[in-house]
């Protein structure tokens, strides 16, 4: 066995691992970044739901989600196997999460709302309450399983949000595209799922093979079983936990906003429904992906929260610089780039920033909870998620929004309204809070103490 009482790993993780890890959050977002933008419009747009009855299911599903995040988090940290306690859950859920993607789209076209809810209701929380959170959450905690090297961890989450956009650009970007290339209905919507669920299992089974968990605390182990409910308890006094669930909600929740307001605005407002969201959306990740990969080089001179707190007030005012020429393409591209190097220092940041909130949880109650932390967290986004996107339906439901199955319909203009207010303040909300939260937030300061204590603490056996 390792040195069980070393605090940070000197060995460097290579670069095709790091690619690896990357990868699993391509898979991921392959399939995750299709239900936080597009599916919406699909239900609405192609399937013929009502836009209230497709944000209701989505946020009725986050109350089962936030509880199957908990108890996720349990269930890893209590796995033991020859693989670790994350890895395992990577490659057992791959298959079922790829089979659950394309049953999303495969929703019946009846004039029964009850079939279509009970449909959507048991296929969303099938593959967002059980096989995504089955997922994401263990490999989540997997890379502070892998080091504790405080470098090599921060590159781990860089590589991650650098590649985690891949899967969004693959599955939002191309998807419209190669849904008017397949028919433009919902037979298309089916196959090109197919594709990218394909995709999604065979990056899962290479994050499985390349990731390993290296981090092995004797102390730790020594340590006698924890209740459920002390660590409940631990984890709601974490107050950095809060501050990086909160971050981890709005970066979720306004990528969840832009995403999926975006395919309505460029429909109803420039009158295109083909190419200008494709652009505009891998403009921005495009955009996002570059900036997280210079985003390192900054720690040179501004801490973490500093870098967000920057990179938030940037986006607000892409936001306001938008409102200047709401209805010109070109501008809108211009605001949309500047939007995502704002969004940049988050997307680069936030994984690494929880796995800080780890070390200090454990200093501060000798506890260790890496799947406990990571799943409270998954809690705030996937709320955040589902709430924006109830909010949105909610809101063009009341504006007077009209669904369809395809056919062209003329919108009336208070619905028109409602999408263009949203897309425009939606994300200054969101980022004025983002600020509020880096104002106040000091554990990178103390980071470097908390780790010296940590060392000297397992050194004589305890956490």
């Amino acid at each position: 066995m390792k040195q069980a009482t070393m605090v940070e790993s000197k060995e460097r993780i290579g670069f095709l691992t790091r690619v690896a890890y990357g990868s699993g959050d391509v898979a991921c977002n392959i399939v995750y970044g299709m239900i936080s933008t597009l599916l919406v419009m699909f239900y609405t747009d192609y399937a013929g739901v009502p836009a209230y009855l497709a944000g209701l299911v989505m946020l009725i599903s986050r109350i089962f989600d936030g509880v199957s995040d908990v108890a996720m988090g349990y269930v890893v940290s209590k796995t033991h196997s020859r693989f670790g306690q994350s890895r395992p859950w990577i490659i057992r859920m791959a298959l079922p999460y790829a089979i659950g993607a394309v049953l999303l789209f495969a929703i019946p076209q009846t004039n029964s709302a009850l079939v279509q809810f009970l449909y959507m209701f048991i296929t969303y929380n099938f593959v967002t309450t059980v096989c995504y959170t089955a997922i994401n959450l263990p490999y989540g905690s997997l890379s502070v399983m892998m080091t504790r090297d405080g470098h090599e961890r921060e590159m781990l989450s860089v590589f991650r949000m650098a590649m985690s956009p891949v899967g969004r650009i693959i599955a939002v970007t191309f998807t419209l595209p190669l849904v008017q290339y397949l028919g433009n209905d919902q037979a298309a919507w089916i196959k090109a799922m197919a594709l990218w669920s394909v995709l999604a299992v065979i990056l899962l089974v290479f994050c499985f093979v390349r990731c390993k968990e290296n981090v092995h605390i004797e102390a730790r182990e020594k340590q006698s079983d924890i209740p459920l409910l002390t660590h409940l308890k631990v984890l709601v006094k974490n107050r950095y936990f809060w501050a990086v669930l909160i971050l981890w909600a709005l970066q979720g929740t306004l990528q969840t906003v832009t995403g999926t307001i975006l395919p309505y605005y460029c429909k109803y407002i420039y009158h295109n429904d083909s190419w200008m969201y494709s652009t505009l959306y891998l403009a921005e990740t495009v955009t996002i992906i570059v900036v997280v990969m210079i985003c390192p080089f900054l720690r040179r001179w501004l801490s973490k929260s500093k870098s967000i707190l920057i990179g938030a007030v940037l986006c607000v005012v892409a936001q306001l610089l938008f409102m200047a020429n709401p209805y010109r393409f070109e501008w809108c591209m211009f605001t949309t780039i500047l939007r995502g190097i704002g969004q940049a220092p988050l997307s680069a940041f936030i994984f690494s920033m929880i796995g800080d909130v780890v070390e200090y949880g454990q200093w501060k109650t000798h506890i260790r909870q890496e799947s406990f932390i990571f799943s409270g967290g998954s809690v705030g986004a996937k709320v955040g998620m589902g709430a924006a996107q109830a909010a949105i339906t909610g809101i063009m439901t009341m504006c007077g929004y009209i669904s369809s199955t395809g056919a062209d319909v003329v919108q009336p203009q208070m619905a028109i309204d409602s999408i263009r207010y949203i897309y425009i303040f939606a994300p200054i909300i969101l980022m004025v809070l983002a600020m509020i939260v880096c104002a106040l937030y000091r554990l990178d300061k103390m980071y470097p103490s908390i780790m010296k204590d940590l060392k000297e603490r397992e050194a004589q056996g305890t956490l």
